[in-house]
């Protein structure tokens, strides 16, 4: 038998390899995938992020992803920039991936590739070939895609108008560069919002966040709704000129955001989106993956599989600030009768912004 089993090998579940694995235990990272693909992810790390990459021993350089100094807001004609406590840094997820399941395997877990988890029952995690794996401890970090068994509800409010995730990438040009500089940029639209930052290879990662509903205005095609958008806002419009419209959208459907669990079993660990899914507008879903991580791997340390319950409500409670600012921001940023108003006040209030930057971080663990 195995100390620990991980299910998953993005940040969340890497990161909690890699400290596992340095405190001597047999860990089984198991990832579906059978090469490290670029996850649907708005690629930013804050400094809160690249601080705890520092502590697993993770090259910045070796990521070498693009700095970011500001943050940009856009409603209809109204927009603001704010400069960032400090620097953050645009990435993709395969950079990251890659880096962080290198450093896993050096540490010494076992990385099994093309490994599909369908299953958690008590010690035994189920996998899609019938087979069946048992370890004291398991670390569930399955990402968005929903688990079986382990259910994550939108709240009430979402349930009739789901939440979609869609990401395009806009190939390296120099006059895109320049239009987005060293910002990432966050432009407020109808039900929904698009986030735009560069990413380490020069090109920019677009990621909206929308409600199902504005998917449907333009008859369910993803493509369709970002030429919509590009004509109804000018400064998207600009950034969508440089699209390469033969490039697949990617799309992710009934995304929970603000969703958090305190519950799970003795032994069970749920980390990043598996235990709770901070609205993506305040750019901490890699934070909250990295930190869960850390903390799960703290809380075994400490007290093995059966340390589960007592991490998993201190994380719960260490992500209600967070959240509950996050999803403020975001439900006034995707009403037009709000986001007016919002992006008002952050060009007239820069501290607020800063102040919000830094309160939507996860801290501790």
């Amino acid at each position: 038998m195995t100390d620990a089993i991980v299910i998953g090998a993005g940040p969340a579940g890497a990161a909690a390899a890699i400290g596992l694995a340095r405190a001597g235990a047999r860990v089984w990272l198991l990832e579906r995938t059978r090469e490290t693909g670029d996850a649907l992810c708005g690629g930013f790390l804050s400094w809160h992020s690249l601080a705890r990459l520092d502590a697993l021993g993770i090259d910045r350089a070796a990521l070498g992803g693009q700095q970011v100094a500001r943050v940009r807001l856009f409603a209809g004609s109204r927009r603001s920039e704010t400069r960032l406590p400090q620097a953050a840094m645009g990435v993709s997820r395969r950079r990251l991936d890659t880096v962080l399941q290198a450093a896993a395997v050096a540490a010494g877990a076992d990385l099994q590739r093309g490994v599909h988890a369908t299953a958690i029952d008590g010690a035994t995690v189920q996998t899609r070939d019938g087979a069946t794996r048992v370890a004291p401890a398991i670390f569930l970090a399955a990402g968005k895609h929903g688990f079986r068994g382990q259910p994550r509800e939108p709240a009430s409010w979402q349930q009739h108008d789901p939440v979609m995730g869609l990401r395009l990438r806009l190939p390296q040009h120099a006059a895109l560069d320049r239009l987005i500089g060293d910002a990432v940029e966050l432009h407020l639209f109808d039900r929904g919002y698009a986030g735009l930052v560069r990413q380490e290879d020069g090109s920019a990662n677009l990621c909206l966040a929308t409600h199902k509903s504005r998917l449907d205005d333009a008859s369910g095609d993803p493509a369709a709704l970002l030429r919509a958008l590009g004509a109804a806002h000018p400064v998207l419009g600009e950034r969508l000129a440089f699209a390469d419209w033969s490039q697949s959208i990617d799309a992710i459907g009934h995304i929970p955001y603000g969703w958090r669990t305190a519950e799970t079993a003795p032994g069970l660990f749920r980390l990043g989106d598996q235990a709770g899914v901070i609205p993506s507008l305040a750019g901490e879903g890699m934070g909250l993956a990295l930190a869960s991580g850390h903390a799960a791997v703290a809380a075994w340390r400490r007290g093995g599989g059966d340390a589960a319950p007592a991490f998993q409500r201190a994380l719960a409670a260490r992500m209600t600030r967070p959240f509950g600012i996050a999803s403020a921001v975001w439900r006034a940023g995707e009403n037009p009768r709000t986001a007016g108003v919002l992006t008002l006040l952050a060009a007239s209030c820069p501290p607020l912004v800063r102040w919000a930057s830094q309160a939507t971080r996860i801290r501790g663990g």
